[in-house]
């Protein structure tokens, strides 16, 4: 199949965006260039490459065979779809997009968003009723400017309830109205009879270009004399890896003696900035181990034989010539839930080999795949993409281990002190009251008493159904924008 693949990535494009292939008796036969570069990007970088038959590098005798086996797919959807290992419990991440533009602004920070995040749950003594209940409203945003609150409740939208079969479409709209809501338990203790009941009241929403600062909130608290940072940090941003750096000075300014990194909310991002983040907690392992990766079976073989140092991701002392603002912690607090994922669980397995980390919160969500964004373009950069079409596919392309090897943890990170929010008492972020935050304070301090209140407080009577992060297509990414040598993607494409 390779002379196949040579023959593909030299065919010209045709004016009707087809490409061309030649079978035994010369004759030419069409196919998409669209399906014919996403079979190729799969076959070369697909994490679980050996575990589909269709990327085989043998599946395919000729290039009459090939052009008939992608031409049987009604869209490049379709292809790409069938070419996912178990979906539903091994790959549940990677993805196909017809507009790259979008898919790049959102890995800026830069998307559509009205700032309101919420988790949706099934309503007491319901299977189908929803209610809607608001964790977060993001900094100067429109939610923001409307008034929008944290723990703010809503059982319909556009005075349409809420259920399992229209929420989709309800939420996705870019304006919509929200309907708020209060629960009532009817003065007892058990849940049969609770109900959640109408106020009257209705905040209208507009999804618009938002750019989200990840470093949503900080500040340094004081626990038995000692200086205690606290960050809450939620997403992998690039472009904010300076803001960060600034933050860390600060607490290092301030001399603290505890860090408090609060993920849970933070779906994940850049690779890069996890490694950064986990540089400026610690600053005394600069240059080693911080993560390795594991590819299909020939591109790590590829990696091994030409430079295995690709395949090592490295603690830093500075970012492009810029020096972190280390703490040299030997120990940090990290608040993480089920809304934590793929670089939030990177970092804390990661750092986990080197020194204590206090896991407050409850099981992550359990990603540990890495993807990275292709084009159709000869070596599948952003440069010489085909200027026909603006599809591109984040395919997941390794997975991470921690310096001891730990990986594929699929039901999440286990937490140290298990305690879940209430959603009916979320409380304010940062406030020392609010249930994680406190717990954590309440463990630097050494308060058992009160930890063990805490915990028996953190019930919730709801059932949850969906987290508004999940919605987004690329919610919970993991992405890494490596250059790989051209010697190495060379022999990998053409050998």
């Amino acid at each position: 199949m390779r002379q196949i693949k040579i023959l593909t990535l030299l065919c010209l494009v045709s004016i009707l965006n087809t490409s061309c292939f030649e079978d035994n008796d010369d004759n030419q036969i069409a196919a998409s260039s669209i399906s014919d570069f996403v079979w190729k990007g799969m076959n070369v970088f697909y994490l679980y490459k050996d575990n589909i038959s269709d990327l085989a590098n043998d599946r395919f005798t000729s290039n009459a065979e090939y052009a008939a086996y992608l031409n049987d797919f009604s869209s490049p959807e379709s292809l790409f779809e069938s070419l996912i290992y178990q979906r539903e419990t091994v790959d549940k991440y990677s993805w196909i997009v017809d507009d790259y533009i979008a898919l790049e602004q959102q890995f800026q920070g830069v998307s559509t968003s009205n700032g309101m995040e919420f988790k949706l749950f099934l309503q007491p003594n319901s299977s189908t009723d929803l209610v809607g209940i608001v964790r977060l409203v993001l900094n100067d945003s429109d939610a923001e400017t409307k008034g929008v609150q944290r723990g703010d409740m809503f059982n319909a939208v556009n005075d349409i309830q809420l259920t399992t079969a229209n929420y989709s479409s309800l939420l996705s709209a870019s304006n919509y109205t929200i309907n708020m809501a209060t629960y009532n338990d009817n003065g007892t203790s058990e849940n049969a009879d609770d109900s959640v009941e109408s106020t009257g009241e209705s905040i209208s929403l507009s999804k618009i270009e938002y750019s989200e600062n990840p470093i949503y909130y900080t500040n340094i608290y004081e626990v038995n004399g000692q200086n205690v940072g606290y960050l809450m940090y939620n997403g992998f941003t690039a472009n904010y890896d300076t803001q960060l750096n600034s933050v860390f000075a600060n607490f290092k300014a301030n001399n603290i003696q505890h860090l408090i990194l609060d993920l849970r909310y933070n779906p994940g991002g850049s690779v890069n900035s996890a490694i950064l983040l986990s540089s400026m907690i610690t600053g005394q392992f600069d240059g080693e181990i911080f993560s390795t990766e594991q590819w299909n079976s020939e591109f790590q073989a590829a990696l091994e034989n030409e430079n295995p140092e690709l395949l090592i991701n490295r603690f830093k002392n500075n970012d492009d010539g810029t020096a972190l603002n280390s703490l040299n912690l030997d120990k940090v607090y990290i608040i993480a839930t089920d809304a934590s994922a793929s670089a939030s669980e990177l970092v804390i397995n990661s750092l986990d080999p080197y020194i204590n980390v206090m896991h407050i919160g409850s099981y992550t969500t359990g990603k540990y795949q890495a993807s990275t964004t292709l084009y159709d373009s000869e070596n599948f950069s952003r440069e010489g993409a085909n200027p026909n079409h603006t599809y591109a596919m984040q395919p997941l392309i390794f997975k991470s281990l921690n310096k001891v090897g730990n990986t594929d943890y699929d039901n999440g990170l286990t937490p140290d002190i298990l305690i879940e929010e209430s959603y009916l008492n979320l409380g304010v972020i940062g406030d020392v009251n609010e249930t994680l935050l406190a717990t954590v304070l309440t463990d630097i301090s050494g308060a058992t008493s009160k930890l063990s209140q805490l915990k028996s407080s953190s019930k919730t009577a709801f059932k949850l159904f969906k987290d508004s992060n999940n919605m987004e297509r690329f919610g919970n990414e993991m992405y890494v924008d490596k250059t790989l040598p051209s010697n190495i993607l060379n022999n990998t494409l053409f050998e």
